[in-house]
């Protein structure tokens, strides 16, 4: 029975991942660094808690597995890239892995960014444009995705790269990470009666992919690779969201769900400090992957909205969501 392990099966897209894989008949390994609750289905699971920053602990986690699915992402995300912890958890943990696989060379999926590519020079994007990242975090990611790609190349590993759009959405997984993207933490801010404000004219625009889609692409590569390794691949649903759109969408779904009149959604200047491809629109043309794999997004922006606003608002074990 094929072995396929995820790291970082704590996170936010990692435990989706996880859950999607639970539903297979399969032998699965869940690795984190905090213990979660395997997730129901058919796949014998194992949950395995460890630092993969230690090189001894990364190859236990890695061992025998005939696929893998890299999905770390340092603690604070692209905020704290210029940390070497960071740096250590985004960049040199890949570096480790494609050194202590051993045997018959495994499928290694690599949860990259499509923000790698910098300021976008068009719209859409699809995955075949010169990459320029410009922030720490991107050019972290840029340098895990190559050495994977080289080390795929050197026949250590069958390398695949699905760099991933904005993902938002609920996570149900007991111990695992809530979503700390823009989505969520403007939901957030509704239940606290907050406004909501957007940089800029609010014309910006997002291509927005709920996590469960994200999580059927991993599954779709697994289950049909050879034609995917050694290249990176972007995910999205090809729409481009205005986020004033989305943004008043928050607003009226949380408004709806706890029975109150909705918050404001107003705009601001952009701080000094913002990143150039924060105030630049993102569209997706996923084509290149989906006539390989057949993957397309199944839940809309709405209902994707609705659900995440439902679990922001539903107590966990006592306590509200956070």
């Amino acid at each position: 029975m094929k072995l396929i392990t995820v790291l970082g099966a704590s996170g936010f897209v990692g435990s989706a991942v996880t859950r999607a894989l639970a539903r297979q008949p399969i032998r699965l390994r869940a690795v984190a660094r905090r213990r979660v609750t395997p997730p129901p289905g058919p796949a014998e699971t194992t949950v395995v808690t460890a630092d993969l920053t230690d090189r001894a602990a990364l190859a236990d986690a890695v061992a025998g597995s005939d696929a893998i699915v890299y999905l770390l992402l340092a603690d604070g995300g692209w905020r704290v890239a210029e940390t070497d912890e960071a740096e250590r958890v985004n960049l040199g943990v890949m570096r480790d892995l494609v050194e202590v696989v051993g045997g018959k060379p495994p499928l290694v999926i690599y949860g990259g960014a499509a923000s790698q590519v910098g300021v976008p020079p068009r719209e859409p994007i699809d995955g075949s444009e010169p990459d320029e990242p410009g922030t720490p975090y991107d050019k972290q990611k840029l340098a895990a995705e190559q050495v994977l790609k080289k080390a795929t190349a050197d026949g250590l590993v069958r390398g695949i790269s699905l760099r991933l759009p904005t993902v938002f959405g609920e996570n149900p997984a007991e111990g695992a990470n809530l979503d700390r993207g823009v989505v969520s933490a403007m939901a957030r801010r509704a239940l606290d009666g907050q406004d909501l404000t957007i940089w800029g004219d609010g014309t910006v625009r997002r291509d927005l992919v709920h996590v469960e889609d994200i999580a059927a692409a991993f599954t779709a590569a697994l289950a049909a690779p050879d034609a995917l390794v050694g290249g990176h691949w972007l995910l999205g649903a090809g729409r481009g969201d205005q986020l004033a759109d989305v943004f008043r969408l928050v607003a009226k779904e949380m408004a709806d769900h706890i029975g109150r009149g909705p918050v404001d959604v107003t705009c601001v200047e952009p701080p000094s400090h913002a990143p150039a491809t924060d105030l630049r629109s993102v569209t997706i043309d996923s084509t290149p992957f989906r006539s390989i794999t057949g993957w397309r997004p199944e839940i809309s922006l709405p209902e994707g909205v609705r659900r995440t606003v439902a679990a922001l608002t539903t107590p966990v074990h006592g306590k509200a969501r956070t």
